[in-house]
């Protein structure tokens, strides 16, 4: 059974920052795209960066390009969210997904295949 497990949510400070972990176990971490989104408490869930299978592609929404930065260590079937400068706004469930395909063609959280089960992140003063 293919597992999704993310790690490093928790509290920080405005300013402050973190960094999210995706261990992907019973999946060939090299040949799937990998996505991070978010769900804050009655929204949507939010798109925010994917990586190609490669890594040498990566998409970031406006609200978190140059605040956020993804990375993936193929060898280790992990996929990393660095995030930096962290706001109030950035409160949220964190998830990681993968599928299989196109990269550029991957556009809605309903063409990922696998998700992980979300870790906290909040941001407070």
């Amino acid at each position: 059974q293919v597992q999704l497990v993310e790690s490093g949510g928790g509290f920080v400070q405005p300013g402050g920052s973190l960094r999210l972990s995706c261990a992907a176990s019973r999946l060939p971490l090299t040949t799937y795209v990998m996505g991070w989104f978010r769900q804050a408490p009655g929204k949507e869930r939010e798109f925010l960066v994917k990586i190609s299978a490669s890594g040498s592609a990566t998409y970031y929404t406006d609200s978190v390009k140059g605040r956020f930065t993804i990375s993936r260590d193929n060898a280790k079937s992990t996929v990393y969210l660095q995030m930096n400068s962290l706001k109030s706004e950035d409160t949220a469930v964190y998830y990681c997904a993968a599928t299989l395909g196109r990269t550029s063609q991957i556009q809605r959280a309903t063409d990922y295949a696998f998700w992980g089960q979300g870790t906290q992140v909040t941001v407070s003063s």
